[in-house]
């Protein structure tokens, strides 16, 4: 197998020499977040400051990406005394459920839950639901008291000047995005109210993994909390990134490359396939979805053992999902995540297929790596069969999947019945985006 083996494994190094600055990066941006997120609190009890924000400061040492952060701003509400009411009946294939939170005709207890700012009251005039808990509005509010709070905080020199500024505050529709500066780093949050309740979500419930995950660890995260999300001006939905992230951590658990061959991916799709960030493409979910998948497929010690083979594990996951058009969601399966409008599979695909041709020419992470370019790692004839799914997907199936596999010689037999096993579930995704309801 002609396989640079150091290469890989040095790539890996300069990655990880990154991981301690980036974290420290994300540290200092995320003291400045809590410092005007506790300000917020003492304007309006009604928002909570979330202090375990453990998980996206893995999340984000392991990545090169500059995509933004999730920060959930948790509700002050009695959860349980809501009514919460699925209004996208999640028949299967209609994607996930979204719900309206119903305040009770009596109201004990959610006062401050039913002034005009937050709250749109019922025109049916039922006893039992009195009106709800609107998104819209609570982002509103929300909004003001970020900037009142900024304000003040500058004013009575809280954060460091140029840190954050008000002006960078922007209302999306579902999100608040603010840039925080941290040394030379800027990172964008994404500033999301939360509603966190025990909710049945058969969705979740009924979610099966094959071993390649801990016996039980679905169950034990998705047994906890859910958090409500907004989904429109209207409606809320429950969030999965923080359990697809609590699952990333899992994998992190276990020996292998796991998390290696996806920082690795990160960091070539940061910089070659996103042109250093500046053009649309995949994004860290993609390839965290991408690694789920693959932990699924390949579920043996020794298929994540050696580094390269690892990378390659999610590269035929990802080749196929480009080719077909379609990567399901984990946990919801019947969602494509690559309905985006913004993405070019047929290009995507382009891009990944030289990568996983011929790696050598993107594992360099200084220009002082540059150099003779090394020969291709596999001939001209494979390398247009490689190309043939990017505009025709019929091209992937097993026998296709056999001759992919026997030239990149990083599989083994039973890898064919895993394969098989991803295109049918692949097969079965609809073309829902990841936002409908």
């Amino acid at each position: 197998m002609a396989v640079q083996v150091p290469l890989w494994h040095h790539y890996l190094q300069a990655i990880r020499s990154r991981a301690a600055p980036r974290a420290q990066d994300f540290q200092r941006a995320e003291n400045v977040l809590l410092t005007v997120l506790e300000q917020v609190r003492s304007l309006d009890p009604r928002f909570l400051v979330d202090y375990s924000q453990d998980l996206e400061a893995f999340q984000f040492a392991l990545r090169s990406s500059e995509d933004p952060l999730d920060v959930e701003v948790p509700l002050q509400v009695d959860a349980e005394a809501l009514l919460v009411e699925e209004v996208g009946a999640a028949a299967a294939g209609d994607g996930p459920a979204c719900y309206r939170l119903g305040v009770p005709g009596a109201g004990a207890g959610l006062e401050r839950w039913m002034t005009d700012d937050v709250f749109s009251a019922s025109s049916e005039g039922r006893a039992k639901c009195c009106g709800h808990i609107v998104p819209s509005k609570v982002l509103h509010v929300l909004r003001d008291l970020l900037v009142a709070a900024i304000v003040h905080c500058k004013h009575h020199s809280l954060i460091t000047p140029g840190s954050l500024n008000a002006d960078s505050l922007r209302e999306e529709q579902l999100h608040l995005s603010l840039l925080v500066s941290s040394g030379w780093r800027t990172i964008r949050f994404n500033v999301m109210p939360v509603v966190r309740t025990r909710l049945r979500v058969p969705a979740l419930e009924g979610a099966q993994l094959v071993p390649g995950f801990p016996e039980g660890s679905l169950k034990r995260i998705t047994g906890q909390e859910v958090a409500l999300v907004p989904a429109s001006a209207e409606h809320w939905r429950v969030s999965t990134d923080y359990l697809l992230t609590r699952l990333l951590g899992v994998l992190g658990s276990l020996q292998g490359h796991r998390l290696d061959s996806l920082s690795i991916l990160d960091r070539v799709n940061h910089e070659s396939w996103r042109d250093g960030g500046q053009g649309p493409g995949l994004t860290f979910g993609h390839l965290k979805t991408v690694l789920l998948w693959a932990s699924v497929l390949f579920p043996t010690p020794e298929d994540w053992a050696e580094l390269q083979g690892a990378v390659y594990r999610l590269l035929v996951v990802l080749l196929c999902g480009l080719a077909t058009r379609t990567l399901p969601h984990f946990l919801h399966p019947e969602r494509n995540l690559l309905q985006d409008a913004s993405l070019d599979p047929s290009t995507l695909y382009r891009r990944v297929e030289r990568f996983a041709s011929q790696p050598e020419a993107s594992l360099r992470i200084h220009v002082t790596h540059l150099g003779r370019s090394a020969p291709p790692r596999i001939g001209s004839g494979v390398r247009a069969l490689l190309q043939l799914p990017a505009s025709d997907p019929t091209y992937w199936a097993t026998a296709y999947f056999d001759v992919l596999l026997d030239k990149f010689q990083v599989f083994n037999i039973q890898d064919r019945d895993r394969i098989s096993a991803m295109q049918s579930v692949f097969r079965q995704t609809k073309t829902l985006g990841a936002g409908e309801c």
